[in-house]
């Protein structure tokens, strides 16, 4: 006979201990007691799992520019450190693209924003002034994620 769990205990387990949770929904599903699964709040991981992503293709992306920019308008301060910093975050953008290409679209969806989050971090990293960088994107993103691309 199947046990079942009340929704009360699903979500109880859930709030007080949450990787025993994830292992719970995982044995549930692989045994197929979907009737068990606490799917309100499976259904909010598997939405916050996407967003997730999300955020860390833009955040990965905010770096390279910024790196980008720093390199090209900061000539003397160049630094290897800037150059595997932009290898490393364009190594997880690549990592991401080819684990789940829609990833991409995102971002070209977001290249303009995630531009402007860069020029201001490179302002405030380089102490130049904001109007120092242009207000469009100088790289694509292509370039941007290009291995072999260095402004300047």
């Amino acid at each position: 006979m199947v046990q079942t769990t009340t929704a009360p205990a699903k979500a109880s387990l859930y709030n007080t201990d949450y990787y025993a949770w994830i292992e719970q929904q995982v044995a549930l599903l692989q045994r197929g007691q979907t009737d068990a699964i606490d799917w309100v709040n499976l259904a909010e991981e598997v939405a916050d799992m996407g967003r997730s992503q999300k955020q860390a293709v833009t955040s990965n992306l905010v770096v390279v520019l910024t790196h980008l920019l720093k390199y090209q308008y900061q000539p003397e301060q160049r630094s290897n450190n800037w150059l595997g910093s932009i290898r490393e975050h364009r190594r997880r953008l690549r990592d991401a693209f080819d684990d789940s290409p829609s990833l991409r679209r995102h971002a070209q969806a977001a290249f303009m924003k995630t531009y402007r989050d860069a020029r201001e971090q490179a302002a405030d990293e380089t102490g130049l002034p904001l109007n120092a960088f242009p207000e469009n994107c100088p790289y694509s993103l292509e370039q941007a994620l290009d291995p072999a691309f260095l402004p300047g």
